[in-house]
């Protein structure tokens, strides 16, 4: 663990800091990930990180929500190409799955989400 890194919990009820150091190990140590790839000056992203928060804890067991800066992590921006944000990526058995875009009501997001499970 890089110093610094958020340690990953194994069933979190709060959204996990993803970043270039810990992705790859985030992605192996849980069955269904789901990483809203973010900034801070993005509007639609402070629309969409609330609820994130709230289905981090409403899923947790199920499903573990991450959050990744891209300002602060190029590599990763780079490899899994984040060309917009809000956008979450999608992970099962650790392959990627698809990608969720743009920012959407709890409702909304739960019904992309149930497409992948």
């Amino acid at each position: 663990m890089i110093l610094g890194e958020q340690i990953l919990h194994k069933k979190p009820d709060h959204p996990v800091t993803i970043t270039d150091g810990n992705i790859d190990e985030a992605i192996v140590k849980y069955p269904f990930l789901i990483i809203d790839c973010w900034a801070e000056w993005c509007a639609p992203c402070k629309t969409i990180g609330p609820i994130i928060e709230e289905l981090a804890s409403d899923q947790k067991g199920e499903i573990v929500f991450g959050t990744l800066d891209v300002d602060t992590n190029p590599e990763s921006s780079v490899r899994y190409n984040i060309q917009f944000i809000p956008n979450l990526l999608v992970f099962k058995k650790g392959n990627k799955v698809g990608d969720i875009a743009g920012a959407m009501s709890k409702e909304i997001l739960l019904g992309k989400i149930d497409l992948y499970k």
